[in-house]
């Protein structure tokens, strides 16, 4: 009765991302996946997995579905039918409805399967309907897997029927199978003999040779210990050999399977050739989508791979910056001003290492050349700014902002300290990566860094040189370089491990995060619409400075719409504009009011707020100053915005009223920069109204504590009958001051 699989049909899937690839897929529907309580279905969970299937199925897959539930289904129409027969017979006998005093018999298992199989494929034939999908029931026995004919028959038919685009739905014949006998579903990971919906699940994946078997429970996957405990984890990804670091707890409250069963079933098909995901399909905000994303590779349940990758899970080093990251935050100023100047110093050092591991990455990318290229000259500049930043992070964790007399001995100080975890993913600059570790030991922040893969080998050397810098103070794993095929969308998903994600990079990518992130805060900005509006009282010599548009018109802080005061038109400030945009090769779009004014002018412009990320503008007309700070209020991104003028009292109105992360005068956008005000470094730009805003130094990247000391005092000693009042006096707070 015991049977050996058969030999491995091709490997399994080594990471989820090649899960898309997956053709024939079992989905396999655990009975508390499928019942609402010890009898009854639940319906709205069916529906949304039968969508899905479907959908699946309709995308040129195929589907088998290994279902639970006709016992549960049968129970309750056994049950209704014993109710209604007493009550019919109580009221023949008496006269008299006394259904409170009814008593339903224990229900036979086998005749309750046999009640429900038929309302439980009739319900699934009528839910695939609704996506023209047609369906097919089997029900199976063990004899059907250890008879050769009968399972060359069974083979047969599963084949025919994923031929003729059919879903199969197959089950246990329960109302004919013995029951079970404990701890024998699984005899070890070589043999197999169908006692459940796992073992059924897992033969017949590695019988039809599928890609991907699905295990839907009421756990969100395998957990290292029983879910519920203090200690307990998920485990993202389980490897065969882990199985004597798992301490398993009770079986579900429905069904006859528990999670040991599962695993072994998952490890026999693991072994077989076929990717095994285990995953919650009860919870009520996944249900509806918890197979298409495991289908699209995203980090959903426990999955089963034999490749066990050289380094740490993005989990354990999460935790390893966390662990190193306190230490870290405790060291003196001086000790992290010391890490950041010797990073200053190996960047120097390492030039030829680096620029070797950048050239790499140049000749491997068909893209962003630009922003991916590192020089000397840039690697002296960073240096020069982490050299500026180790200085001014004497001044940061650990500083006592305001200390209150709270009563007699009671005093309260209110001191800045670190975020905790950062998550920083950044598209092509690697030169990223060594501003941005800079600030994170500055403010005594653990760092998770995810780079993009066109820039691997620089990110590379440039992480390693980072942890040999912090390892003169012994805090090297305090950055992290993820270097597995972690997705953005799960790694933001880490809201209990990450304090707060940074994106640097497209405005695509922010937004991505930004929808993403459930429970962190992101920082940052999706767009950079930024103005430069020319007042009528603007010098002819600042209004053609091309500065803000052409020093570099990727960068966010460039330049994209110039509005122009009416009174400019058809004067000699305004051909100078014109002549001066034209010679830098910009490609000019009119807006709306314009267009207007001109017989022939350029192509109107799609929208006002387009971040053109190019030597392209647009340009627009405006009647006056409050014109101007509302067409910026109503089209801009609240980034950066300047003003042209001589007239001071208007440009002072413009600086107060345009709510801008930075508002400028009579100087450049690309002012905009942490390095240029003097930050030293930064990690981004943001234009949220929170603490952090515009470039995000040093500063941004901490929080605060209260510290309170007393001489045991208690809230009872303030009551109207206690002895001490309230002062609440101002400590003055000398500069400098550190707790």
């Amino acid at each position: 009765l015991l049977l050996s699989p058969p030999r491995p049909h091709g490997k399994s899937f080594a990471h989820r991302s090649e899960l898309k690839q997956a053709k024939r897929i079992v989905v396999k529907l655990g009975s508390a996946v499928v019942t609402r309580d010890e009898c009854g279905l639940a319906l709205g969970r069916l529906a949304s997995i039968v969508e899905q299937v479907a959908m699946l199925q309709n995308e040129g897959r195929e589907m088998m579905i290994v279902t639970s539930g006709a016992v549960a289904f049968g129970k309750q129409r056994l049950r209704h039918e014993i109710l209604l027969s007493q009550s019919v017979r109580q009221a023949l006998h008496s006269g008299q409805n006394q259904l409170k005093e009814m008593s339903v018999p224990v229900l036979e298992a086998r005749a309750c399967a046999a009640a429900g199989q038929s309302g439980l494929m009739a319900l699934y034939e009528a839910m695939f309907t609704q996506y023209s999908t047609c369906t097919a029931q089997i029900l199976v026995t063990n004899l059907d897997f250890h008879d050769e004919q009968k399972r060359r028959n069974l083979n047969s038919t599963l084949h025919e029927l994923l031929r003729m685009n059919i879903v199969p739905i197959i089950n246990t014949n329960d109302a004919v199978v013995p029951p079970p006998v404990p701890n024998s579903d699984l005899q070890g990971v070589n043999v197999i003999s169908i006692k459940d919906n796992d073992s059924l699940a897992a033969r017949l994946a590695v019988e039809m040779k599928a890609d991907l078997l699905i295990a839907l429970s009421d756990v969100e996957g395998l957990y290292d210990s029983p879910p519920g405990t203090d200690d307990a984890k998920l485990i993202d990804i389980f490897y065969p050999g882990d199985q004597q670091s798992i301490t398993y707890g009770t079986k579900s409250r429905v069904g006859i399977g528990g999670m040991e069963a599962k695993v072994k079933a998952a490890l026999w098909a693991l072994q077989g050739g076929t990717s095994v995901v285990i995953a919650n399909g009860t919870h009520p905000k996944v249900t509806g989508h918890v197979i298409t994303d495991i289908v699209e590779g995203k980090k959903v349940g426990t999955f089963f791979s034999e490749v066990k990758p050289a380094g740490p899970s993005v989990e354990q080093q999460t935790e390893m910056a966390r662990h190193a990251g306190r230490t870290l935050a405790s060291l003196l100023p001086e000790q992290r001003e010391e890490i950041i100047c010797h990073l200053a110093e190996l960047l120097t050092e390492k030039k030829d290492e680096i620029l070797s591991a950048n050239r790499k990455d140049m000749e491997m990318a068909t893209a962003l050349i630009n922003r991916l290229s590192l020089s000397t000259a840039k690697l002296n500049s960073l240096a020069i700014g982490l050299r500026q930043l180790a200085v001014s992070s004497r001044d940061s964790v650990g500083r006592v902002l305001r200390r209150t007399r709270v009563a007699n001995n009671l005093e309260l100080e209110q001191i800045t300290v670190p975020i905790g975890v950062l998550l920083v993913i950044f598209e092509s600059r690697p030169d990223c990566l060594p501003q941005v570790s800079a600030l994170a030991i500055a403010s005594g922040n653990a760092l998770l860094l995810k780079g993009g893969k066109e820039a691997s080998n620089t990110n590379k050397i440039l992480h390693q040189l980072t942890q040999e810098a912090l390892s003169i103070h012994g805090v090297s794993d305090a950055i992290q370089l993820v270097s597995t095929r972690e997705e953005v969308e799960d790694l933001c998903r880490l809201d209990k491990m990450i304090d707060l994600i940074i994106p640097r990079g497209s405005s695509q990518l922010v937004r991505n995060i930004q929808r993403a992130a459930k429970g962190v805060p992101v920082l940052g900005h999706s767009e950079g619409v930024c103005h430069v509006y020319i007042d009528s009282d603007a010098s002819i010599d600042k209004a053609i400075d091309v500065d803000s548009k052409c020093d570099y018109p990727a960068a966010c802080n460039a330049m994209e719409t110039l509005l122009i005061h009416r009174d400019l038109l058809r004067t000699p400030i305004f051909d100078q504009i014109i002549d001066m945009l034209r010679n830098e090769q910009v490609k000019i779009h009119a807006g709306p009011r314009f267009a207007s004014y001109l017989t022939f002018s350029p192509s109107e412009v799609k929208s006002l707020r387009t971040e053109y990320g190019d030597l392209e503008c647009c340009i627009e007309v405006v009647d006056s100053l409050q014109e101007a700070v509302d067409h910026i209020h109503k089209y801009g991104s609240s980034h950066t915005d300047v003003i042209v003028t001589e007239n001071e009292d208007t440009a002072e109105q413009f600086l107060q009223q345009v709510d801008s992360a930075c508002v400028f005068w009579n100087s450049s956008s690309r002012f905009a920069d942490g390095y240029r005000f003097g930050l030293g470094a930064e990690v981004g730009i943001s234009t949220a109204r929170i603490h952090a805003r515009g470039p995000v130094g040093l500063e941004g990247l901490l929080t605060t504590k209260w510290v309170l000391r007393g001489e045991g005092h208690t809230v009872a000693d303030f009551s109207e009958q206690g002895s001490m009042k309230y002062l609440h006096e101002n400590i003055p707070v000398p500069h400098g001051s550190f707790n």
